[in-house]
């Protein structure tokens, strides 16, 4: 899917309408409004060629928060809400990201052949599949890309440490998203 393909998509607009509904567009984020970043986020994805569940993981990451981003547009409970506008794929693609413990997570993966994944949410460890795995990986990829874009300070403290994860993982990612990461990290 290409940018313009994106932007055009119905989909898309209903689900931005849902984001703006749930005040993402009033909420501020490094370059703009989360809302602004999601939708960066998800133009990105499909850039680098993602399927567009993966695309709509990206464009609703944050609807229960991050471990990185506290604020939550929905509640854990309304997962099936989610589930509906976006489906149950993209939907588990979303909760895969917010729930994970990066602490417990990010340092076993490109080292551990099958990673727990800890879920801050239940405090359970499970292994995703490698599908749920690359998505995951590109997700985060595009995520933190745009958040080093708008953010220096965010980028200089976290871009090397982010760069060295993705390098373990990068046969996982997206072909495109490598070599945007190195071209902004690799001379660091």
């Amino acid at each position: 899917m290409t940018r313009a393909d994106h932007r055009n998509a119905p989909a898309w607009s209903h689900l931005e309408e849902f984001l703006r509904a749930h005040e993402a567009d009033r909420i501020p984020h490094p370059g703009g409004t989360l809302l602004e970043h999601l939708t960066r986020v998800a133009r990105l994805l499909a850039d680098w060629g993602t399927d567009s569940a993966v695309q709509a993981a990206g464009l609703c990451h944050a609807a229960y928060g991050t471990d990185g981003f506290d604020g939550a547009l929905l509640g854990l409970d309304e997962r099936d809400v989610l589930a509906e506008l976006v489906g149950e794929r993209a939907e588990a693609l979303v909760y895969l990201y917010a729930s994970c413990g990066r602490a417990a997570v990010y340092p076993r993966l490109g080292r551990d052949e099958e990673p727990l994944f800890h879920d801050r949410f239940t405090g359970q460890d499970h292994t995703p599949p490698e599908e749920d795995l690359r998505a995951f990986l590109a997700i985060t990829a595009a995520n933190e890309l745009d958040v080093f874009a708008h953010n220096a300070e965010l980028a200089a403290r976290y871009g090397p440490a982010l760069y060295e994860l993705l390098s373990r993982t990068r046969s996982l990612l997206p072909n495109a998203a490598w070599p945007a990461w190195h071209e902004r990290f690799g001379n660091q």
